[in-house]
């Protein structure tokens, strides 16, 4: 059977990899570049409360549940001046507010994985700090780490096709994390490191020419393709924590103590 159980450094796809991953009980880090990832970095940074939520419940019913926001789409909320799911739209004005925010995939790999002894959200904006983040509770937690790159999700599959499209934007932002990581890594994961390696001086320009990064340009958003491709912007590492994600070093305190 396919594994890469002799090492204890990995890199699974989507939500399959994700359900693998909390299996095993791992700790986790989900990889969405553009931009379930991005935007929960963002978002927290900015001082926000994020609950993730799968898209085939009820979110809206669970955003009234938690006393927050429900987030709306990108063109939806872009007319009424709201949080969504682009990135640059947190900044520090919604400090302190609470939003519940949905997407088809990191969101649902979330989701899958939230059992685990640990959830961290990576992305190119945090890879160095997510790294270090799950480095030090891998030391503490005694449990391996798979990083989970989600990919996205053909919009016209024919029967009996994947529906995962797997996208350069989330394996060069999980090679990114990879490369922080302490520990021996699988053949898989050495191999997703290489790839970022060898791109990562010029990373923005491949996500902004990417398939996922042309999509959204042609749907006007091309700000969030710029944000979501630097590397190691920010030192937030979002935590999942009863449903809401934390920054990490707060469990860290907790794990001190």
């Amino acid at each position: 059977m396919y594994s890469q159980a002799p090492y204890p450094v990995r890199v699974e796809w989507g939500r399959r990899g994700a359900r693998e991953a909390a299996e095993r009980g791992d700790i986790v880090i989900v990889v969405d570049v553009l931009s379930f990832s991005s935007t929960v970095v963002t978002a927290l940074h900015a001082g926000c409360e994020i609950f993730p939520y799968p898209p085939h419940l009820d979110g809206k019913a669970y955003a009234e549940q938690v006393g927050g926001e429900y987030i709306l789409g990108r063109s939806e909320a872009a007319k009424f001046g709201k949080a969504t799911l682009s990135p640059v739209s947190f900044n520090s004005s919604l400090k302190g507010k609470k939003f519940v925010l949905t997407s088809l995939n990191g969101a649902f790999c979330t989701w899958i994985a939230d059992k685990v002894p640990a959830l961290l959200i990576g992305s190119l904006l945090n890879a160095e700090g997510s790294a270090q983040a799950a480095n030090t509770l891998r030391e503490r937690l005694k449990a391996d780490i798979t990083v989970v790159p989600c990919g996205e999700q053909w919009s016209d599959p024919a029967d009996h096709e994947d529906t995962l499209r797997p996208s350069i934007e989330d394996y060069l932002g999980a090679g990114a994390i990879l490369s922080w990581l302490d520990g021996e890594k699988s053949p898989e994961a050495q191999v997703c490191i290489g790839a970022f390696q060898s791109s990562k001086h010029k990373l923005s320009e491949l996500i902004w020419e990417s398939g996922s990064g042309r999509e959204l340009r042609a749907r006007g958003f091309e700000a969030d393709v710029i944000h979501c491709g630097r590397l190691n912007a920010f030192a937030t590492v979002p935590l999942l924590s009863e449903n809401k994600f934390i920054h990490a070093h707060e469990k860290f305190i907790f794990l001190n103590e």
